[in-house]
């Protein structure tokens, strides 16, 4: 396995496991599962902080994987640089 696909596995599992954190954190907000969050001591804002990290570990590493396949970066994220 490259170093191409990894950075594309790693981005796609941060991806999906953002989802999960934040559809966790809608169910404690609605209070649909509050309990089972509780007792893993697992807050609104623990799992808001969680999906936030996935999702930007998920933009850097599909960056990443865009750089290295030589592919031209986006004209917002090139003038940043």
């Amino acid at each position: 396995m490259g170093h191409f696909d990894r950075l594309q596995l790693i981005g796609r599992i941060t991806y999906y496991v953002g989802w999960i954190a934040l559809l966790a954190g809608g169910l404690v907000h609605f209070h649909l599962a509050t309990t089972l969050f509780l007792s893993l001591h697992l807050t609104k804002r623990n799992l808001f902080e969680v999906s936030m990290v996935c999702f930007v570990i998920c933009i850097a590493s599909a960056l990443r994987a865009l750089t290295l396949a030589g592919q031209p970066m986006p004209a917002a994220l090139r003038n940043a640089a």
